[in-house]
């Protein structure tokens, strides 16, 4: 694929790109800790089964859910494994956030001190 002259990396190359859609991202956080077949998540989510199953198909080719047969049901749940790469890079910025806080927190203490 390409966008603007430069080649751009398929949805399903990697987690990043899989959970940068926002239907994606609802249907993981929908799925959270259970098992929902395909018909849940399009209650759930008030999306068409055809788009549903699309993101899916994304979220398995990438590992971020797993499916398994119940019966004639398939239902999927989450794989937190795969989103080891995002909370490795986010964690990176901990740190940053923290020192920011401080810093804000000492501003606040020093506001205070000058209205009283």
């Amino acid at each position: 694929m390409y966008y603007l002259g430069m080649a751009r990396t398929p949805t399903t190359a990697d987690v990043f790109n899989a959970v940068g859609d926002a239907h994606r991202r609802a249907i993981l956080e929908t799925i959270g800790g259970r098992e929902l077949g395909v018909g849940e998540l399009v209650d759930a989510l008030a999306l068409p089964q055809p788009q549903v199953s699309k993101h899916l198909r994304v979220l398995r080719d990438v590992g971020l859910v797993h499916c398994d047969r119940v019966g004639r049901r398939r239902v999927y749940r989450v794989h937190g494994e795969a989103l080891r790469p995002i909370h490795e890079w986010v964690a990176r910025f901990e740190q940053l956030w923290n020192d920011r806080y401080d810093q804000l927190d000492d501003l606040l203490v020093e506001m205070q001190k000058g209205k009283g």
